[in-house]
């Protein structure tokens, strides 16, 4: 029997994750997990054949520390998944313009470093509302997840949203983009591939009076069977991700609809939550994905 380490954090308690439903198809195919948090200490990572990197939800609070605990899996004699090169491309948002130079449609981004020892002032902000042509913005870290440190603002809210979005960003590069109202108007699409295969796609929508897609925030999911034009994007993105890097072991790609397409909000690679629970096939589909990979390896 090979051993692969599921990598989360030290407590899930505030969090949805199914990845437990990954645990019988492994285990029918010859691989038994055990899970482990990216801040134990003293793992020896050699007693393991494989790590998937899966539910490490805190690490944007200590990115180096989570990316130094990554290299140390890979300098053993476990196989890591996703492999290293794919997370520090994709740890930093900016990995968005590398797949706009692909062809990928994104949501419209300007690029900002963090303010250090300088702060923003409202010019600056209602400059953000110009150049991006729009009522409504969305600023957020450009390392982040579940939405921390992100900021839904309207003109009329600078003042007051201000003093927290200098205290946020003041270690923290950062991005802009406008707000898509179709994420509450339709909802935000994410569609699963494990090893370059489509496994299944959902609809995310936010509860009312929020923007904030995940179930921890109250968003509503819904299992869907996606159009064509939203597979051919998604999978386009997906041959760009590979153009850059091999390709994923697991691959979530959120879109939103943008006119008569559709626009990439993000390409998870590192620790998306993967819904098993929302398709009943997917789980068996992910161990199946994961096995064939490692027999490549004859592990």
């Amino acid at each position: 029997m090979k051993k692969c380490a599921i990598l989360s954090m030290d407590c899930l308690d505030d969090f949805e994750s199914y990845d437990t439903l990954i645990e019988a198809p492994l285990l029918a195919l010859g691989w038994q997990t055990e899970t482990v948090s990216w801040r134990s200490k003293n793992v020896d990572w050699n007693n393991y054949h494989a790590v998937i990197i899966r539910t490490p939800w805190d690490y944007q609070d200590d990115a180096p520390a989570f990316l130094r605990v990554l290299e140390q899996i890979e300098q053993s004699s476990a196989h890591l998944e996703n492999n290293l090169n794919i997370v520090r491309w994709n740890i930093d948002k900016i990995y968005l313009q590398d797949l706009e130079k692909n062809g990928v449609t994104l949501v419209p981004t300007l690029w900002h470093q963090r303010l250090t020892d300088k702060q923003l002032t409202c010019d600056n902000i209602t400059s953000y509302f110009a150049q991006l042509n729009c009522q409504q913005l969305i600023i957020k870290p450009r390392i982040s997840a579940n939405a921390d440190n992100t900021f839904w603002l309207k003109e009329n809210e600078i003042a007051v949203k201000l003093p927290a979005i200098n205290s946020a960003f003041a270690n923290r590069d950062y991005m802009v983009q406008p707000f898509m109202e179709n994420i509450i108007t339709e909802g935000e699409y994410s569609l699963f591939y494990f090893n370059g295969q489509y496994s299944h796609a959902i609809l995310k929508t936010p509860k009312n009076d929020d923007f904030r897609v995940q179930e921890e925030h109250g968003g509503r999911l819904a299992a869907i069977a996606p159009e064509a034009k939203l597979v051919e994007q998604a999978t386009q993105c997906l041959d760009a991700i590979a153009k850059q890097h091999q390709m994923p072991l697991y691959a979530r790609v959120d879109l939103v609809r943008f006119g008569e397409q559709f626009a990439l909000m993000e390409a998870e690679l590192i620790e998306p939550s993967l819904y098993f629970n929302m398709d009943n096939q997917s789980a068996e589909r992910f161990a199946q994905a994961f096995v064939t990979r490692m027999n490549r390896l004859s592990l």
